[in-house]
């Protein structure tokens, strides 16, 4: 029986009911981004039955800005927003959003430090509240994401993403203890929400909304990045007659959110699924099908196994560095000349990892990081993180510092543990591979990490 024609079969998916819930899964380049951008495109088409106001919506902002790039005239009709700027916009709209009313960085650090000293001593002496701050940062921004209501929901839930960070169930009292004091402090010191809870505000201020919807349709691109109560409150956000279209790859999933849309409760008739990948060459769809082969890729739900593409090009080169301090000339040489002609990425783990790499880097680079930067097509240079590079694509890639003393990260490893560590990185490994359309480079020093594959006949290896 022969397969569907995977061109039909988007076709359909663009044109799917313009009422409902639809969930859309696919692979690494199986062109996710161009059906969310036709679907908004058909859904705002004033010509069309049900057509109405369409979003489009993101996580990340570098790939709101690819999409109004890459879209032309096609969502002339379509509001193209990262997610925060939609919900600041909304409550602001509300007249909840006020002057500095989101708490983060140094503040949010140190509202979450005095929360652990404070409740530490309406507590006996325990060794739970000698836990790194990285710990409660994560576990309040797990609390918030999942929309937590109180000490005994917190109780009844696995914490999915968060199982190696241990809590026994006895002392989540003290952390719900840790994280309403810390909601206090951040109230006291002025600030009303942190970017984690906007979600949660977003979709109670929508339960109690009168008003009509701004929009009828929203097409959610890259959605594995939401949170639950992200996802919940754009359910919220879309009227009964409207829809909402969620398109994602759960191997690019990097927020230990184990899919999000089922959690967020939507209920689609049909899960479309897109195994086709339009993007890689042959050699460098191999090495991201061994990484989504790799252990820590197991039990996860929802997973589309991606199909090898048939175009072929360079085996992925593997350099090995004697010490680190060679890596980023090394790179950076290799970015500038390709950057000449064709577009080329230098994405890392880490932003201390970007911050040593734009510091050496020409000034033409682009941040993938900056609020501020526009999406230029064409040979360009691109600096930012694994996480900065969701949706986009460029046709060289390079990924740096792959050592098993950075990889998994260590700051990774002591809040979450080894195994969720591993797989998260590991997930953002796979990220930053895929971006590759042509060419792909990876460096290490020392020992190279074990979250590579280890097949020789996946890389063209290289000793400097």
């Amino acid at each position: 029986m022969p397969l569907p024609n995977p061109v039909a079969r988007q076709r359909e998916v663009v044109c799917l009911p313009a009422v409902g819930h639809h969930v859309v899964l696919g692979t690494a380049g199986s062109g996710k981004t161009t059906m969310a951008i036709l679907r908004a495109a058909f859904l705002a088409d004033q010509e069309m039955p049900q057509s109405g106001p369409t979003l489009l919506l993101t996580f990340n902002k570098a790939l709101a800005a690819y999409i109004q790039s890459i879209s032309g005239d096609v969502i002339c009709n379509v509001k193209v927003e990262n997610y925060h700027k939609f919900a600041r916009g909304y409550l602001n709209f509300r007249k909840k959003m006020g002057y500095n009313a989101i708490i983060s960085g140094w503040a949010r650090a140190s509202a979450v430090e005095s929360a652990v000293e404070q409740t530490k001593g309406r507590y006996k002496p325990h060794s739970f509240f000698q836990r790194p701050l990285a710990f409660f940062d994560t576990e309040i921004s797990w609390l918030a994401k999942h929309g937590i209501q109180s000490s005994d929901d917190y109780k009844s839930r696995d914490r999915v993403g968060r199982a190696e960070a241990r809590l026994e169930r006895k002392l989540r009292d003290a952390m719900w203890d840790v994280y309403q004091t810390y909601i206090r402090i951040r109230a006291e010191a002025g600030y009303t929400y942190d970017f984690d809870d906007l979600a949660t505000a977003v979709a109670d201020e929508l339960e109690v909304d009168p008003t009509p919807r701004r929009y009828r349709h929203i097409v959610v691109d890259e959605g594995q990045d939401l949170s639950p109560e992200m996802l919940r409150s754009l359910s919220v956000a879309a009227p009964n007659d409207g829809s909402l279209t969620f398109f994602g790859d759960v191997a690019q999933q990097i927020y230990g959110h184990r899919m999000s849309w089922r959690s967020a409760g939507l209920r689609p008739r049909e899960v479309w699924e897109f195994r086709e990948n339009y993007r890689n060459t042959r050699e460098i769809s191999a090495l991201g099908l061994a990484i989504a082969k790799m252990p820590y890729y197991e039990g996860i739900v929802d997973m589309v196994e991606p199909m090898a593409p048939e175009a072929a090009g360079p085996k992925p080169t593997l350099v090995h560095f004697a010490s680190a301090p060679d890596e980023v000339p090394f790179v950076l040489d290799q970015a500038k000349r390709t950057a000449r002609t064709r577009s080329v990425a230098v994405l890392a783990r880490t932003v201390r990892q970007v911050e040593t790499l734009r510091c050496a880097a020409p000034l033409t680079a682009i941040n993938l990081r900056d609020n501020s930067a526009s999406w230029r097509p064409g040979p360009n240079l691109f600096i930012g993180t694994y996480h900065s590079a969701k949706g986009l694509e460029f046709d060289a890639v390079i990924l740096p510092f792959l050592s098993a003393e950075t990889l998994p990260d260590p700051a990774s490893v002591a809040d979450l543990g080894q195994d969720e560590a591993k797989a998260g990185d590991g997930r953002m490994l796979y990220v930053g591979v895929t971006r590759a359309r042509r060419a792909l480079i990876l460096t290490y020093s020392g020992e190279i990490s074990e979250l590579l594959p280890t097949e020789s006949l996946l890389y063209t290896k290289v000793d400097r």
